[in-house]
């Protein structure tokens, strides 16, 4: 695959997911969070087993050896992160929510250091606080002062906790052999099952759902349920996770163009607050480390 075609398979891949949580707004103001997940995961397994077995050749002795692992997977990544995903659309914007999950791969980057023991750089240290501090300016809409008064919106803390759920979800996912794609088809299936009781219960009245909240939901299935997914993982089997995750900066981006072009205002506050973010997610993913070495390399020879 070409470089070109790699980019081309990058840019799309974001920013389908980016459209994920603008139709989610709109979604979730006539379907529930959980018929929002339940659908649209349980719709999307007509395409991802199909792909697993083209792309991948699903292999049951590992699924059946790792089938804790994939539930656990189902119960975090598929459950977990999307009711509290869909419920933060509920309350706050699809900018806010995209730039709080802009803070996912710092996260990830220190639960992995503080579980491995591996030691964190003044750099990256740094980077975390400062992406920490750009989610607070987010949370509080530029009034850090707020802090004090434990007055936020609701919608901007269960985007924070998707991201907890997130990187547990992730951290779990590097531990199993499983190839990417049958490990979404399996995991995802298991997160159906679980959920169709309660789907059942709660009930759906399909009639009463408008023609642009239907058009979301068959948006959210087929683009960032298999597209984006099946694009991520080419491009990462072509040149690796790191510098495809440098990509994963665009979600927010994006999300705030849609979200523009829509009508959404775009406040000071998003804007300082989402570059200090991807700022303190750039640092602490230790990627200027890599460059400082790279470029100490050259220098030496």
């Amino acid at each position: 695959m070409r470089n070109w075609q790699i980019l081309i398979l990058l840019v799309l891949c974001n920013l389908f997911w980016a459209g994920n949580y603008v139709f989610g707004k709109y979604v979730i103001s006539e379907i529930t969070p959980l018929w929002i997940t339940f659908s649209r995961w349980v719709l999307a397994l007509f395409f991802l087993f199909p792909i697993a077995y083209y792309f991948e050749k699903m292999e049951w002795k590992s699924i059946k050896e790792e089938w804790l692992l994939l539930t656990s997977m189902g119960v975090l990544g598929i459950i977990g992160y999307n009711l509290l995903l869909y419920s933060a659309l509920a309350y706050t914007t699809a900018t806010n929510a995209a730039l709080v999950s802009a803070l996912n791969p710092g996260i990830i980057v220190l639960v992995s250091v503080f579980l491995t023991g591996e030691r964190v750089s003044r750099l990256q240290a740094a980077g975390f606080f400062l992406s920490l501090t750009g989610v607070l300016i987010i949370l509080t809409n530029g009034e850090l002062a707020r802090l004090l008064q434990a007055n936020y919106n609701q919608g901007d803390l269960l985007m924070l906790a998707a991201v907890l759920i997130w990187t547990a979800y992730s951290l779990i996912s590097k531990k199993i052999q499983t190839p990417p794609i049958t490990a979404t088809a399996v995991s995802s299936a298991i997160a159906v099952l679980l959920m169709a009781p309660f789907a059942v219960s709660q009930g759906i009245n399909f009639a009463a759902i408008k023609p642009l909240a239907l058009g979301g939901i068959l948006y959210i299935i087929l683009f960032p349920s298999v597209c984006s997914f099946v694009f991520w993982n080419l491009s990462v089997k072509a040149i690796g996770t790191s510098k495809c995750g440098v990509f994963l900066n665009l979600i927010p981006v994006f999300t705030a163009i849609i979200s523009v072009i829509l009508g959404e205002r775009i406040t000071l506050a998003q804007v300082l607050g989402g570059l200090s973010v991807f700022i303190g997610v750039y640092l602490t993913t230790g990627m200027l480390d890599r460059l400082l070495i790279k470029q100490e390399k050259v220098t030496e020879n």
